[in-house]
């Protein structure tokens, strides 16, 4: 009975740092340290959350997901997760899309921006959610260091409202102001690729700017919302003349995920299209990459 016991505590003692690296939480890092500018005073309001959902965000913050170790390839996205601006759907479009990418060795960022369509809500989708995209990428660029990044290999992904946010941040003016009291305020905010699943159909750019990032695109083309969203930019890529890959599924509608509970063989297998285009790219392998010039 005491050899057994003895050889009991002996595994125990063994297995317990590996059962607590197993539970650790990933890392939350808020966008802004005192609270988002303008409503401070609102960053310790709790947010709701409840099976596959959050809402309630006053503390915008990214949540970072790393690859196992040894994996690591410097490639990082920063996730927005979809909802319609009204929660996020965090554990399908944050967490699980997150955790495969980190199969690949990229790191990644789930974004909690803040939401203009939550219950009696004080934000606007152009102005704060905007906000929180862009603070997103120049907060992930200035961490390079930290988390062993590439500063060229910085992509965005959305899922519907989330590829929204992400149209704000990738098309627009994101240089950084050279200008600004916060040293992060002025790194380029800009993505160097980016990943659209059936993106929402606000924000797209009339004419994509020249510099452009590179991008994957997808959706159902039975997704009365959001196929449409795709087919404008691919038709604004390639007026552009920037790279783009696109697929249109026959079927699968809106709201499949990482494709895992579709009974729909090309939907339950379109994670690997995207690394496929990842691959291709040369986005995780830094001794392929054309690194192009890029202003910090």
């Amino acid at each position: 009975m005491r050899k057994e016991l003895t050889i009991y505590l002996y595994l125990l003692l063994f297995a317990l740092p590996f059962a607590v690296t197993a539970q650790e939480k990933p890392a939350v890092i808020p966008l802004w340290p005192k609270g988002a500018p303008g409503f401070e005073n609102r960053r310790n309001e709790p947010e709701q959350a409840k099976d596959y959902w959050v809402k309630n965000i006053h503390n915008p913050s990214l949540t970072v997901f790393l690859p196992p170790a040894g994996k690591a390839n410097g490639a990082a996205v920063v996730i927005c997760p979809g909802g319609g601006h009204r929660l996020l759907v965090y554990t399908a479009e944050g967490i699980e899309p997150a955790k495969y990418l980190n199969t690949l060795g990229v790191t990644v960022f789930v974004l909690k921006y803040r939401l203009g369509r939550d219950t009696l809500s004080p934000y606007k989708i152009d102005v704060h959610a905007k906000q929180d995209g862009y603070r997103a990428m120049r907060l992930v660029r200035s961490k390079a260091a930290e988390y062993g990044l590439d500063t060229n290999r910085i992509g965005m992904m959305g899922f519907s409202a989330g590829g929204e946010v992400v149209d704000m941040v990738a098309y627009g003016e994101g240089k950084g102001n050279p200008g600004m009291p916060d040293p992060i305020d002025r790194l380029n905010a800009r993505p160097n690729f980016v990943i659209q699943i059936y993106p929402g159909p606000l924000f797209i750019p009339d004419v994509l700017p020249a510099d452009a990032p590179p991008a994957f695109l997808l959706a159902a083309n039975d997704d009365a919302c959001c196929s449409v969203s795709v087919v404008k930019l691919l038709d604004r890529y390639r007026a552009a003349k920037v790279p783009v890959e696109v697929h249109i599924y026959a079927r699968g509608d809106h709201g499949f995920n990482m494709g895992n509970r579709s009974g729909l063989q090309s939907i339950n297998t379109w994670p690997q299209r995207m690394a496929d285009w990842l691959i291709d790219n040369n986005f995780l392998n830094p001794s392929k990459r054309e690194r192009p010039k890029i202003l910090h």
